[in-house]
């Protein structure tokens, strides 16, 4: 870069940087709110030293359900020529070996897996984000 370029990090923005990550607001969200791309945001982020966050798509140990209990897998699990399409089709193992499986528990309406094996499978839709609607 010669003397003679601007960067878009400015003092201001800077700080409304630094004050849009302690709010917890996404990578994405800052850089609507700034005026430039996500991965100049990673990257500026990254530079300025700033806190890392945890992954919104990471999964906890414990997912949270509805009031339905969880439904847990058999003690063995089913082999390819056992399953059927009312069972849970979570592959258990490398399919290139003779322990492979599948979980076999009961499958959740219209899904191919199970009430756990859903919930690690799928992501919902994050809630958008109503605090910063002033």
């Amino acid at each position: 870069m010669g003397d003679n370029s601007q960067s878009v990090w400015t003092d201001d923005r800077l700080e409304q940087l630094k004050a849009l990550w302690g709010e917890g607001l996404s990578i994405t969200q800052i850089g609507l709110k700034l005026g430039v791309s996500r991965n100049a945001v990673v990257g500026k982020v990254h530079r300025m030293g700033l806190p890392k966050r945890q992954s919104p798509i990471v999964r906890s140990a414990n997912p949270k359900h509805d009031d339905r209990p969880i439904q847990r897998r058999r003690a063995v699990p089913l082999t390819l020529e056992q399953w059927d399409r009312n069972t849970c089709s979570w592959p258990i193992g490398d399919p290139k070996t003779d322990n492979f499986s599948f979980c076999g528990s009961t499958v959740e309406p219209g899904r191919p897996y199970c009430a756990h094996h859903c919930a690690v499978a799928y992501t919902s839709v994050r809630e958008k984000d109503t605090s910063s609607a002033a």
